[in-house]
């Protein structure tokens, strides 16, 4: 079965981002495909990569970086989502003249296109957060 995953959440201040990533890891363990996970709202801090945890937490967005290149794991950011939080590729840095990027190796940030083709695409839409 074919599955698309958004995640609503923020990694620390909701439990969304953390269930999302084992529902992830279980599907993925099942032999299911995961076509696209879509980060949105506040989900999008998930791919920042300014984000560093206490020792004595789980590293969440490392855990879906890992988990996305063991699998091939198509990780998107919703760009206005991004904007609004302060998150920029290299090429978002350059056109919004900031001085640096700070989006997550193995993330992209495109557009709600992409969760669309993804729900289409997909045998279920699951969703994640507030």
């Amino acid at each position: 079965m074919k599955f698309a995953v958004v995640v609503y959440g923020a990694p620390y201040s909701s439990q969304g981002c953390l269930s999302a990533l084992k529902f992830a890891e279980a599907i993925l363990n099942e032999g299911h495909e995961i076509l696209r996970v879509f980060f949105y709202h506040d989900g999008v801090y998930t791919a920042n990569n300014l984000i560093a945890p206490p020792q004595d937490e789980p590293d969440i967005p490392a855990m879906w970086q890992s988990l996305a290149e063991a699998n091939g794991l198509d990780l998107v950011a919703c760009i206005s989502s991004c904007l609004r939080r302060g998150i920029v590729d290299e090429t978002g840095a350059s056109r919004y003249g900031k001085k640096a990027d700070n989006l997550r190796d193995g993330f992209t940030i495109s557009g709600l296109g992409q969760l669309i083709d993804a729900a289409l695409t997909a045998d279920r839409l699951i969703t994640f957060g507030d």
